[in-house]
């Protein structure tokens, strides 16, 4: 994740034993080694981020020096012994200072974000967290980090889900603190098992056209009150929520398997390519057929130069026979 500039645009597609780095904009795209979602570095180089952000949780521990990062809510001066937690998608720069020695953690959230604990949970997973004070939870979380730490660079048969193990402990840890459970408790009561119903019924028809009225009628409520509680409960509309469930299976199917992107836009329930194209894009900043080059099972060794040749990819994608968008440019 080492900063760099235009300038160094040869080292910044250099392959690394553990990936690459991928810069579009200020949008970073975490590579990761086979079968895994999960890097730590530990460095002792005085280092500087420039104003970047990406779909992976960010998790500094500094041993020595201080850490200084800058984000949209102000600057944090994390020290050696405390903890700061970046949500995903937050925009965020970062300074070291010389001497500075850390543990600096990315993962993906995917596996954690479809646990039940939604109220405390979401609070948790949009909010940087920044563990300052002294307390019997830090002391319990750098424990944790630290046997995480031991897992990742031992690499013992299933260190990734090992690995999510720790994680999932460390965010019971925060969620079980009153700043979070008092939020969870000031959300709008429902019978649970109703919600989980709705729940179980998204996830079930995610793939067919449903909608709002289809989710609300069948928990019995009103679509204007099953939509206000959903929101508060999931802490996003129905919309984004069910677009996030559909994203989720085109990644998924995107990164495991060689099905063609048609394919994989019809069985995560989107009605089109081109409106799969479309959502892709805004929510991804590149198309399915980039990230499948980044991140799929067959990762293109060009792929960090090619993400960067848009007139190239274009050219290339032609040349295959894809069929032109409204825009002149081949639809994928």
């Amino acid at each position: 994740m080492e900063h760099m500039n235009s300038g160094e645009i040869q080292q910044k597609n250099k392959r690394f034993p553990d990936g690459f780095r991928i810069m579009q904009g200020q949008q970073e795209f975490v590579t990761y080694t086979e079968h895994s979602s999960i890097r730590i570095w530990e460095s002792e180089a005085a280092t500087h981020f420039d104003l970047h952000q990406h779909s992976a949780v960010e998790l500094i521990m500094p041993l020595e020096g201080v850490s200084q990062y800058r984000m949209p809510d102000g600057q944090y001066n994390v020290q050696a012994g405390q903890i700061l937690i970046i949500p995903p998608t937050c925009p965020h720069e970062l300074t070291e200072v010389p001497g500075t020695r850390r543990y600096l953690m990315l993962f993906e959230p995917t596996p954690l974000i479809s646990l039940r604990d939604q109220p405390s949970f979401s609070q948790i997973m949009h909010t940087p967290i920044h563990l300052k004070e002294e307390s019997a939870l830090r002391t319990r979380i750098v424990g944790l980090l630290m046997q995480m730490i031991a897992v990742y660079f031992e690499q013992e048969p299933m260190w990734n889900t090992l690995c999510y193990a720790y994680l999932l402990q460390l965010y019971a840890a925060l969620g079980s603190q009153p700043a979070f459970t008092l939020a969870a408790k000031n959300e709008v009561r429902i019978d649970s098992e109703i919600l989980n119903g709705a729940m179980t019924y998204i996830n079930q028809h995610f793939m067919e056209d449903i909608c709002l009225e289809d989710v609300a009628s069948f928990t019995g409520f009103s679509r204007f009150y099953f939509s206000r509680v959903f929101r508060q409960f999931a802490g996003c509309s129905f919309t984004e929520y069910l677009t996030r469930k559909r994203m989720n299976v085109a990644i998924d199917l995107l990164v495991r398997t060689d099905a063609p992107v048609q394919e994989v836009a019809s069985q995560a329930g989107f009605g089109s390519v081109a409106t799969f194209n479309r959502v892709f894009r805004r929510q991804n900043q590149c198309t399915p057929t980039q990230y499948r080059a980044i991140y799929g099972r067959n990762m293109a060794p060009g792929a960090a130069r090619w993400i960067f040749s848009e007139e190239e990819h274009l050219r290339e994608a032609r040349s295959a026979g894809f069929p032109a968008g409204n825009d002149g440019n081949p639809e994928y």
